[in-house]
C-alpha cells in the first residue's frame, strides 16, 4: 500500500471479479460489513437460500461475483481496494430506493445503474468518489456503453449539512460535474440523473 494516501494519481481502477474479490472482501471487512453488514447487496435480488446476517450477505455477494452477476469499479492502492462504485443492469440491481415512485414516473429503464459508492475512511475527502464513478463509467463503456442512471442526494436546497456516511451515492453536484443530466426528483432528498456512455472507438 502506498504511504501517501493523498496521491490519487497513484491509484488504479480494476473491475470487481473473482480475482479481485479478496481486495473487495478486505475493504468490506475493515468497515464491519458496511452499513450494518450489507456487503453492498441491498440493491441486488436476494438469493432464496441466503443465510441470515452479515455472513449471509457476504456469501451472497461472493456468489454473484463468481457468477458474473455483480459489477463494480474498485479503486486500488497497489493491491488494496480503497473505494468502489457498484453498477449493473436493472436486472442485476432492481431494488433501488423509492421503487414505486420510480416505476410510476419512468419513461424506460436505463441500460445500467450506479447504485452505491463507498470510500475507505482513511481515504475520504480526496476525491475518490469521483475516481470510482469515473471508473464505473469506463467499465460500462468497455462493455458497450449505453444510458446510465444514478440516484444521488440532491442537496441543492438543503441548508443542514449531511454526514458523508449517509451519502451512499454521491451528490447531484458531483454527477453534474461528471456530465450527468438532472432528470427528476426521487423521494425527498434524492434524484434521477442520466448520461449516455459511448463504447470506445477502434
Amino acid at each position: 500500500m502506498s504511504t501517501d494516501t493523498g496521491d490519487v494519481a497513484q491509484l488504479q481502477v480494476r473491475a470487481l471479479t473473482p480475482e479481485t474479490w479478496p481486495a473487495f472482501d478486505d475493504l468490506v471487512l475493515r468497515h464491519n460489513g458496511i452499513f450494518g453488514g450489507c456487503w453492498c447487496t441491498y440493491f441486488q435480488p436476494s438469493c432464496e437460500d441466503r443465510l441470515p446476517g452479515a455472513e449471509g450477505s457476504r456469501a451472497m455477494k461472493r456468489e454473484y461475483v463468481e457468477s458474473g452477476l455483480a459489477h463494480a469499479a474498485l479503486v486500488m492502492d497497489e493491491d488494496e481496494a480503497v473505494a468502489w462504485a457498484e453498477f449493473g443492469t436493472p436486472e442485476e440491481l432492481p431494488n433501488i430506493h423509492h421503487r414505486k415512485q420510480y416505476d410510476k414516473e419512468k419513461d424506460r429503464d436505463p441500460d445500467y445503474r450506479i447504485t452505491c459508492v463507498f470510500v475507505d475512511r482513511r481515504y475520504r475527502r480526496r476525491g475518490l468518489t469521483e475516481v470510482a464513478i469515473r471508473g464505473a463509467l469506463d467499465l460500462i463503456a468497455q462493455a458497450g456503453g449505453g444510458v446510465v442512471e444514478a440516484y444521488p442526494h440532491d442537496l441543492t436546497h438543503q441548508t443542514k449539512k449531511m454526514s458523508s456516511s449517509f451519502l451512499y451515492n454521491g451528490t447531484r453536484r458531483l454527477y453534474e460535474r461528471l456530465g450527468f443530466t438532472y432528470v427528476r426528483p426521487k423521494g425527498l432528498k434524492n434524484c434521477v440523473m442520466s448520461i449516455e456512455v459511448s463504447a470506445p472507438t477502434t
